[in-house]
């Protein structure tokens, strides 16, 4: 099994190869494989992609706005981060609030026709500026639901408790490193409908390990966008494994990453073509503010990349 960012290249070649034809939820159209894993030595380099540029500010911002336990995209946008965009606007759009021109399936039509995609992206800059600036605004329509922050750090009970589940691991890992529990799960059936989140999580389930005095972690992702979304989270978990690692003094291990429905979207075959045809560089490392006390204390100007030099991006277009 190989390591590092080959083993990702590897993930992409043998969907291409061996993937099945299938539809999904975004009506685009996939080649998916059901089951597939990778591992990175943390030991080795940071495992942020050089084959393609990826913007490690944009993982950096996402991570500790899940770890804040925050669902509102008005921290992403204050920290210029437009990834999980798409939704919010979406219900915006949708509702009885909206007065602006027909957004009707925006996703797919901004794309074939370039008079709407100005009217698009002029809609969406007026959504993210009234996000930013109007705080009822976005907490009408900036909160995503439950996703990713209020399942790790604010779990519901169904006896109106809630729990904590990072801050526990973290005591664990601490005082019970052995301990066969150390988990956190975003996957709560109850939270998976439209009404309570904007999307179900992708990334569900993850476990830590300590052996030989270094951390490691496994992933499990129930549905991997294998160009877009997959780069993101490999170095996600990747700095997550560090900020843990390094709190619970602690050296890197590896982190494992297990995929369920692993897929490339139709419309990023030639974008996975031209990746594949580049040869990988030398993996990046990061540093970590060592005046730092807590995981819960860390902002952006505290993680620093360094020694990244990629190929450059490629770009593609999102499935919604």
């Amino acid at each position: 099994m190989k390591q590092g960012e080959q083993a990702y290249l590897e993930l992409c070649q043998y969907v291409l190869d061996q993937g099945t034809h299938k539809g999904d939820r975004t009506g685009t159209g996939t080649i998916s494989v059901f089951g597939y894993q990778m591992r990175f030595d943390l030991q080795q380099g940071f495992p942020l992609l050089t084959t393609k540029k990826v913007p490690f500010r944009l993982i950096k911002s996402e991570l500790l706005w899940f770890i804040s336990g925050d669902t509102n995209i008005q921290y992403l946008l204050k920290h210029n981060n437009n990834i999980w965009n798409e939704w919010p606007f979406r219900n915006w759009v949708n509702s009885s609030d909206y007065k602006g021109p027909d957004m009707t399936d925006f996703g797919i039509r901004s794309q074939q026709d370039l008079e709407f995609k100005a009217l698009y992206d002029q809609e969406m800059a007026r959504f993210k500026e009234r996000i930013v600036q109007d705080d009822e605004f976005a907490r009408t329509y900036g909160d995503l639901g439950n996703v990713y922050g209020k399942q790790w750090r604010e779990w519901q009970t169904s006896r109106g408790e809630t729990i904590d589940q990072i801050k526990d691991v973290i005591e664990m890992i601490k005082h019970n490193p052995d301990s066969r529990r150390l988990i956190v799960s975003a996957w709560n059936p109850e939270d998976i409908s439209p009404e309570k989140a904007a999307l179900p999580p992708c990334h569900i389930l993850f476990q830590f390990y300590v052996a030989d005095g270094k951390l490691s972690c496994q992933l499990y992702q129930r549905s991997g966008d294998i160009f877009l979304g997959v780069p993101f989270n490999i170095a996600s978990y990747a700095l997550l494994t560090h900020l843990i690692a390094r709190e619970c003094g602690l050296e890197v291990g590896e982190f494992i990453h297990t995929l369920g429905d692993a897929h490339i979207y139709s419309n990023h075959i030639e974008q996975v073509r031209t990746q594949l045809a580049r040869t990988p560089r030398t993996l990046p490392t990061i540093r970590i503010n060592p005046d730092i006390d807590s995981i819960f204390n860390v902002q952006m100007e505290d993680v620093e990349l360094n020694g990244y030099e990629p190929h450059p991006a490629i770009k593609a277009p999102v499935a919604v």
